[in-house]
């Protein structure tokens, strides 16, 4: 951000631009091990309150939910917030680096299509057990034991969620709000994946956590199923007629308010059906079935799924140009 206004205004062409190089550094270089990750500081510090806050009563326990939410988000914004600060006032060009590569690391493009192709990759040439120990890296089903169909299922459901959590709902609070807020969703979307579980253990404490990550990606989730599908006109082979409509009707099956969208939109575009049957630690969850099975899911569908999850962000970002331009023009 830049010294004279310590925040580039929301839906400025500036922002964009900004947003836009973050988007372009995370595909260059993912999240380089050696680069400190504020995730994982996030996770710490959550991880610590957790351990600290997490017991007495049912109402103990919601009541401290509520402060951990309020203190992992709030203070996520006010730290960046106030580290950029103090780097404008030293060079507004170290602050504008800065929150560049904050911004990187709240987006996971590269990272969620390179995990997905460690399972596509495997299964093209018919290594299932390969395939099979990397899904288990990125879903949370048990995964011995899973056919071709099953494996791609799998990642085809990842990335179609994924594309929301990893890239548009970042996108989505960074144009509102550049580093600062994008970094605020992140420690919302940590909260939900550490402690928004309905479990003995979560219930209670992370209930207020789930709740804001359900609000924090309620439009964005829409948002991407429209741009998705926006990306299905121009992308060959897609069965985008009637998927709008489709998508509308059967979203609200998924247990999550937010994953059916575009679960849905991408199951419909492919002509594969989503959902089903899983397994977690041996035990059956059945979920409702998205789309329409016009072809057996395949390792095929794993590559077109990420071309879908690109072409997504690339319109999202798109879409937002008329606003920035239509505000430059006002002011």
């Amino acid at each position: 951000m830049l010294a004279e206004s310590m925040a580039v205004a929301p839906l400025s062409l500036e922002l964009l631009m900004l947003v836009g190089a973050a988007l372009l550094l995370d595909l260059l270089l993912g999240d380089p091990p050696w680069l400190p990750h504020p995730v994982v500081g996030i996770g710490r510090v959550i991880a610590w309150l957790e351990r600290a806050w997490n017991h007495g009563s049912a109402a103990d326990r919601r009541r401290r939910g509520r402060w951990l939410a309020a203190l992992v988000v709030g203070g996520t914004w006010a730290l960046s917030w106030s580290l950029l600060a103090a780097l404008a006032w030293i060079s507004p060009w170290l602050a504008l680096a800065t929150e560049l590569v904050l911004l990187a690391t709240t987006l996971a493009a590269r990272g969620l299509a390179e995990a997905a192709r460690a399972v596509a990759v495997p299964l093209a040439r018919g290594d299932i057990a390969a395939a099979r120990k990397a899904l288990a890296m990125i879903v949370g089903r048990d995964t011995a034991g899973l056919d071709e169909g099953e494996l791609a299922r799998g990642a085809v459901e990842t990335v179609a969620e994924n594309t929301v959590d990893g890239i548009t709902a970042p996108l989505f609070w960074a144009l509102l709000g550049g580093a600062p807020l994008a970094l605020a969703y992140k420690a919302t979307n940590t909260l939900d994946s550490m402690v928004g579980y309905r479990s003995p253990r979560y219930e209670d404490f992370g209930k207020a956590s789930a709740r804001l990550d359900d609000a924090a990606n309620w439009l964005p989730a829409r948002l991407t199923a429209l741009t998705l599908w926006l990306a299905g006109l121009v992308m060959p082979g897609s069965r985008w007629r009637g998927a709008l409509a489709s998508t509308r009707r059967e979203a609200p099956r998924h247990p999550s308010p937010n994953a059916g969208w575009p679960e849905a939109m991408v199951a419909h575009l492919l002509g594969v059906q989503l959902g089903g049957l899983n397994h977690y630690a041996g035990r059956p969850s059945q979920r409702a079935t998205l789309g329409t099975p016009h072809e057996a899911l395949a390792g095929r569908h794993i590559e077109r799924a990420i071309g879908y999850m690109h072409g997504g962000w690339l319109i999202f970002l798109m879409l937002a140009m008329p606003w920035v331009l239509v505000r430059e023009w006002l002011t």
